[in-house]
């Protein structure tokens, strides 16, 4: 029997502890190595990180430590306004330095856009209390923000000057108008009131359309020379504006005086060839040339020009135009009443003449008899006729040239004579200039006359600084093609573009359509004066800064020598001095016991004319000449317009310069009817 084996009972393990995780902890997650390529990128980030950091710290060092006490003068700067000191502008003088035109010291209200209220109710309300005490209307003051859009550093001047008890009140009231201030001005001052208005010409405010174009350091406060002299040297005149500093809080409002960072630097000294004495005497003398056309039944004329200048350099001496105005009706503030009152808007002008028109550079005319010495030397230049020729004098005219048989009166119907050239002149016989004027249409080229002209001076601008001159016309065949055409001549085009006997003829005598200026006229007489220089009118003598010191200014043009035959221009210096001092002159009841020999030339030219009421044909009146004969010094040119005769007003107007230039005094003569 098998056996069991049996092995003794072995005693119960213990129970297994299982720990379990907590609910929230996260499960153990088993990391794997950093693989080399984001090892790498992470690098690259660190150090855009780094170089972001030492950036910053580079520049917030840069801004406390290199430029700290830069930015801490701009933070205070932005506390203070700047206020522009202006300059005065420079004082214009005669040659002999007697003031013309110079500045009186003003008050000026000025308003600062951006301290206005943003409230539209209370902006207005302050804006209408401003209008009320300055006497400015609203209207004008909103143009004037409206002006300054986006533009925060230029204030609106309400008023320029301004008045004593409104300066006060402001002053008074200063919290309640917020961004008002006061500020010192110069406004331009005219001893002599309305003397040489036109010649010197005014100050104005700049327009848009000017600051545009100037730029620069203009802004809407300037003011620039708008006509004349002040014009054309408005940048000597001009001087440099200043700056004060005016310390202000948060709201605007000043919290300190004005403190001084530039002082202004007043502007030049302009000195002038114009005599304060001749300029009185030749105002003096146009207008009596306009009483004694009035008074001979000429109801038409109203306005004149007369030219005094040195023969030898073209120096203008005086300058008159009538009727005239007082500059300083442009002074501070400008009211279109006032400028209406004087005849200086449009719709006025015509009512009172047109006073800002210098007659002398900007009106032309037809010169009539004084252009007579023009064709004479050209005639002689051309050989179209001798000196002492004998040509008839006759009352009337008819060209062989002209199919059409037109008769061409004499301004003396019953003269009949032979006459040489200086006689011609001295008489003015049309019929003589006639004959020359049918010679030059005859020639090969029927423009030689014109071509003359043009060498003379006529037809072209002068060069004179006064102001903008025009051109006049010298009339030629291409200028009548252009001017008729069938668009501008339907009818008859294919008729009046033809240059006819009778244009040369009535250009020989200065009438048609030739047109000339009154410096012009001078300008040629000074030619006959000088020998054959034509001279380059001019009124700067020079300029000057405050300290009297003479400044360099551009060189005018030097006389230019013509070639112009000598012995052709004795003939007319010949024929002008017979005019004034033998019986059958022109001009000798005026100049023939003159204490002084003068030389010189009547004409009586017809122009159509448009005036209130009336269109038709008047006489301009002329008289051109110079002295002494022998030592030429002074040249004169006077026109009356619709005056009648040139003997009759013209050359007494001239006689009275004359007598003021030498210092001489003559007795009142009869003026003689005359062309």
């Amino acid at each position: 029997m098998a056996s069991t084996i049996t092995h003794p009972p072995q005693p119960p393990r213990p129970p297994q502890r299982v720990e379990r995780p907590p609910a929230d902890a996260e499960p153990k997650v088993e990391r794997r190595p950093v693989r080399q390529k984001s090892a790498r990128r992470v690098a690259i980030l660190g150090a855009i990180v780094l170089g972001v950091f030492a950036a910053l710290f580079l520049r917030l060092w840069a801004l406390q430590v290199l430029s700290g006490t830069t930015y801490v003068d701009q933070a205070q700067a932005q506390a203070f306004r700047a206020v522009r000191m202006p300059a005065p502008r420079g004082l214009i003088v005669d040659r002999n330095r007697i003031p013309l035109v110079t500045n009186a010291t003003a008050n000026a209200i000025q308003l600062w856009p951006a301290d206005l209220s943003g409230n539209y109710n209370q902006r207005y309300r302050e804006l209408k209390r401003l209008a009320y005490v300055t006497r400015v209307p609203l209207y004008e003051i909103a143009r004037g923000i409206k002006q300054r859009r986006g533009d925060v550093a230029t204030p609106v001047t309400v008023r320029e000057p301004a008045s004593g008890p409104m300066v006060s009140y402001l002053y008074e009231h200063s919290s309640e108008f917020p961004g008002v201030t006061i500020g010192r001005s110069y406004v331009r001052h005219y001893p002599y009131r309305q003397l040489g208005a036109q010649l010197l010409g005014y100050v104005g405010a700049i327009t848009q359309a000017q600051l545009n174009r100037l730029g620069g350091s203009y802004d809407l406060n300037d003011e620039l020379g708008q006509s004349g002299v002040e014009s054309t040297y408005d940048s000597y005149l001009r001087g440099v504006d200043g700056e004060q500093r005016l310390h202000i809080d948060s709201l605007g409002r000043p919290m300190s005086g004005v403190q001084t960072a530039k002082l202004p630097k007043p502007g030049n000294t302009l000195r002038l060839t114009i005599s304060v004495n001749l300029q009185k005497a030749a105002e003096r003398a146009l207008e009596d040339g306009i009483r004694i056309a009035q008074a001979d039944g000429k109801w038409a004329a109203r306005g004149g020009a007369l030219v005094a200048l040195d023969p030898r350099d073209g120096s203008i001496l005086a300058m008159a135009s009538s009727p005239t105005y007082k500059p300083a009706v442009f002074a501070g503030r400008v009211t279109t009443r006032q400028l209406a009152a004087a005849g200086l808007t449009n719709r006025t002008a015509a009512a009172k003449n047109y006073p800002a028109l210098n007659r002398a550079i900007q009106a032309t005319y037809p010169p009539g008899s004084t252009f007579k010495p023009v064709t004479a030397i050209a005639a002689m230049q051309e050989h179209l006729v001798s000196p002492y020729e004998s040509l008839p004098c006759t009352g009337t005219y008819h060209s062989p040239n002209d199919n059409a048989n037109q008769t061409f009166k004499n301004w003396d119907p019953y003269v009949n004579q032979q006459m040489d050239m200086p006689t011609a002149l001295a008489y003015s016989c049309d019929t003589y200039f006639y004959q020359l004027g049918d010679r030059f249409y005859s020639t090969q080229s029927q423009n030689t006359l014109q071509k003359w002209a043009r060498i003379f001076g006529f037809g072209q601008r002068t060069g004179t600084d006064v102001g903008s001159d025009v051109s006049g016309l010298v009339p030629t065949i291409s200028w009548r093609h252009d001017r008729f055409t069938q668009k501008t001549d339907p009818c008859c085009w294919q008729v009046d573009r033809l240059w006819k006997p009778g244009n040369s003829i009535q250009l020989a005598i200065g009438q048609g359509d030739l047109l000339a200026t009154p410096l012009q006229m001078a300008r040629f007489y000074a030619l006959i004066a000088n020998g054959g220089k034509l001279v380059t009118p001019h009124v700067l003598l020079d300029v000057e800064n405050p300290n009297g010191t003479p400044l360099p200014v551009p060189a005018r043009p030097a006389p230019l020598q013509l070639h112009v035959d000598p012995a052709a221009l004795q003939v007319v210096q010949k024929g002008l001095w017979e005019a004034t001092h033998l019986p059958f002159g022109t001009s000798y009841s005026i100049f023939g016991s003159y204490p002084i020999s003068i030389a010189g030339k009547t004409g009586t030219a017809e122009k159509v004319v448009s005036l209130p009421g009336y269109v038709g044909l008047q006489d301009q009146a002329w008289w051109c000449g110079y002295g002494p004969t022998q030592d030429p010094k002074l040249v004169v040119c006077a026109v009356i317009e619709n005056g009648g005769h040139g003997g009759t007003a013209a050359a007494p107007a001239a006689a009275e310069v004359f007598s003021s230039f030498f210092g001489v005094k003559v007795r009142p003569t009869t003026p003689s009817k005359t062309d």
